[in-house]
């Protein structure tokens, strides 16, 4: 086959030439293709499917000429130019029907793309935190990862149920972790999720396995009495009362105050009420704001009351008929009644306390006591005693005392002088305690004193001394002997000042002493 089809590959040189000279359209190509074979041997139309089995590849191709339309249809073998019959070579030919393909240039190396930052994370906990026959209430944890540029905020997207309508409830981000979808009808079914939205994009939505039901969820009223609210509330005149009282139920429950079965008095009572809890405040309280308030939290006929008992209370005022009923040795007999004003509390004791004319200083004979009569003994022979008392109630003492109007003048026993029944007594006596010393104790940095009477002639040489240790010329030890009362002032003690104080008396006679017990405590 390829032995007759040589010889016809020479005779076509010419109509190769001739084809050149006169330009034809590529599409014309082929009818005069077919006209040459009626001039030469059928073989001739033979060789063209042969040549076209094996087109050269487009890799190796020249480029095209000028005017494509001016080449032959033919199609040849690149690799070998076929030659005419004058000898010349004609330029290899593209096979039939293939498009000649212009040169491209180098195209340019591509930039490395820079890596894109990638989008938060899902939010975590989605919950449903409370539902109302309007709107629900969700929450949800910040995601794990935000990205650097941080989060712009979160977008809340609803859908009914039965429906792939998504819509985003608020129009900006937000970066709040609870939102209030409100404006739903009752009885919708509502799927919500949530989407983390930052400059490198949007997070895989968050959302709920189940729809939301919106209905209103029933609640009795019940109030949250606070366990300190309980008992009786006490404040001091002039002190704010504020108090919040917790409650529950739904809807939002009616609530109101009463006194007596009376509104209260807008002008000194203030109260304000949210869905979950009533505030009662009063900036300055009196006596007069003391009582029983009732609280009621109603809805739709359903209540629960509770009841606030408010005390206002302040110091009361002084014992009434102070007088001094008696008086013999040593001794003294007081009586008084109770305060007029208790100060709004119960009278708790009385405070006594008694001054001699000498040293005019107030002592405390008594404290809490609970009695209105009471008895002074081991008083000082001599000395002419005054007296006054105090009443205490929860706030303390009253501001001021009843005073006795007379005094006690504590004599010594009068003797009939009889020089010749009775011998010159002998005035000689050893040192002799009257009045033994207390124990006390105190605070570290308020100086205290410690008291002790002693009698003896002639008059006794008094010594002090701490755990056995005499107590010379210390500042911080101020000794002092007043008519036989003996009195050691301990100034700012410490913790190191407490022990056993003793109190000596020596004269010639002889000695005598007393002691007690000092206890220092430090305040935490």
């Amino acid at each position: 086959m390829t032995g007759k089809t040589a010889p016809p590959a020479k005779k076509t040189a010419p109509a190769a030439a001739k084809k050149k000279a006169v330009p034809a359209p590529k599409e014309e190509a082929a009818p005069k293709e077919e006209a040459a074979p009626k001039k030469e041997a059928a073989p001739k139309e033979e060789a063209a499917p042969k040549e076209e089995a094996a087109p050269a590849p487009v890799t190796k191709e020249p480029p095209a000429p000028e005017h494509p339309l001016e080449q032959s249809p033919a199609p040849t073998d690149e690799s070998a130019p076929v030659p005419t019959e004058a000898g010349s070579e004609v330029a290899p030919v593209p096979a039939e029907g293939s498009p000649a393909v212009p040169a491209e240039p180098p195209a340019p190396e591509p930039e490395p793309e820079k890596p894109k930052e990638e989008p938060p994370s899902c939010p975590l906990s989605l919950a449903v935190e409370e539902v109302s026959e309007s709107s629900f209430t969700l929450t949800w944890k910040a995601p794990e990862q935000t990205g650097r540029a941080g989060l712009d905020g979160y977008v809340v997207e609803i859908c009914k149920d039965g429906s792939s309508d998504w819509k985003a409830v608020n129009q900006e981000p937000f970066l709040s972790t609870r939102y209030t979808i409100p404006n739903l009808s009752s009885g919708d079914k509502i799927h919500v999720r949530v989407v983390a939205v930052s400059a490198s994009g949007a997070s895989v939505p968050a959302t709920l396995e189940q729809p939301v039901l919106i209905r209103e969820i029933l609640q009795l009223p019940k109030i949250r009495m606070p366990r300190h609210l309980r008992e009786t509330y006490i404040r001091r005149v002039g002190d704010a009362v504020n108090i919040m009282i917790p409650f529950q139920g739904k809807p939002q429950p009616e609530v109101s105050w009463t006194k007596g079965g009376q509104p209260l008095d807008t002008n000194r009572i203030n109260i304000r009420n949210t869905a979950r809890d009533t505030i009662f405040y009063i900036r300055q309280a009196q006596r007069s704001d003391s009582g029983k308030y009732e609280l009621t939290v109603q809805i739709n006929g359903a209540e629960d009351k509770a009841t606030l008992d408010i005390q206002v209370v302040e110091p009361p005022g002084p014992p009434q008929n102070l007088k001094l009923v008696d008086v013999w040795g040593f001794n003294v007999a007081l009586e008084w009644t109770p305060p007029v004003d208790n100060g709004n509390s119960e009278i708790k004791g009385y405070r006594v306390q008694k001054s001699d004319k000498k040293s005019g200083k107030w002592f405390t004979v008594l404290e809490r006591c609970t009695r209105t009569s009471c008895t002074i003994s081991d008083l000082i022979i001599g000395n002419t005693y005054s007296f006054r008392v105090f009443s205490e109630n929860i706030c303390g003492l009253s501001d001021s005392a009843a005073v006795a109007s007379g005094v006690a003048s504590i004599e010594k026993t009068k003797t009939t002088y009889q020089p010749e029944k009775i011998p010159q007594r002998d005035m000689m006596e050893p040192p002799k305690f009257t009045q033994p010393l207390t124990d006390r104790t105190t605070t570290r940095g308020y100086s205290t004193h410690l008291f002790c009477s002693v009698r003896g002639f002639p008059q006794p040489k008094i010594i002090w001394l701490k755990n056995q240790m005499e107590i010379r010329e210390d500042p911080k030890y101020i000794a002092l002997i007043d008519q036989g009362v003996c009195s050691l002032e301990i100034r700012k003690p410490g913790p190191f000042d407490g022990g056993v104080y003793t109190c000596k008396a020596v004269n010639p006679l002889g000695e005598a002493s007393v002691d007690c017990r000092l206890d220092v405590k430090v305040p935490k």
